[in-house]
């Protein structure tokens, strides 16, 4: 379904032309923010699979540190992932496990001072970390999930001039 311009009607989708085609946002008018975004998700494994990890026991290596430079690296990479993403240049990533009983919790927390929000590359990076961890694990688990990928905390703050 396509959004039709009439007269001076404001089109209500910021990503969408007036003819209802894609488009990137003009943010081009707005003030630079500090900006920080938080996402956090969830990857289930069995206390084996764990266990391995913990022990640094699997044979592709350090499966949280391989995880937190690819969550790093997606965050840092958004834009050309995401089509309509505005490249921004990030000022802090942090990506950070948590061992569970019942698998691993990942969180990244990305800063940058820009004119847009950094959501989508704290969104990026956990998802990444949660794929890695995934990656480095199916050998040893078949039954892995990764379920509660979501944004935990979005901010922006007015710089003094």
């Amino acid at each position: 379904m396509s959004y039709k311009h009439h007269g001076t009607m404001k089109n209500p989708l910021s990503h969408t032309d007036q003819e209802g085609k894609a488009r990137m946002v003009d943010v081009g008018g707005k003030a630079y923010q500090k900006r920080i975004a938080e996402a956090s998700g969830l990857i289930r494994l069995s206390p084996g699979t764990l266990q391995a990890i913990r022990d640094n026991q699997l044979k592709k290596g350090d499966v949280l540190c391989v995880a937190q430079i690819a969550g790093i690296q997606a965050a840092k990479s958004c834009s050309g992932l995401i089509p309509l993403c505005h490249p921004l240049s990030l000022d802090h990533v942090q990506v950070e496990f948590e061992l569970l009983k019942a698998g691993i919790r990942a969180w990244c927390r990305v800063g940058c001072t820009a004119k847009t929000g950094v959501e989508m590359e704290a969104l990026t990076g956990v998802s990444l970390a949660l794929l890695t961890i995934y990656d480095m694990c199916k050998s040893m688990e078949k039954e892995m999930l990764i379920e509660e990928i979501r944004l935990v905390k979005k901010e922006k703050e007015e710089i003094s001039e």
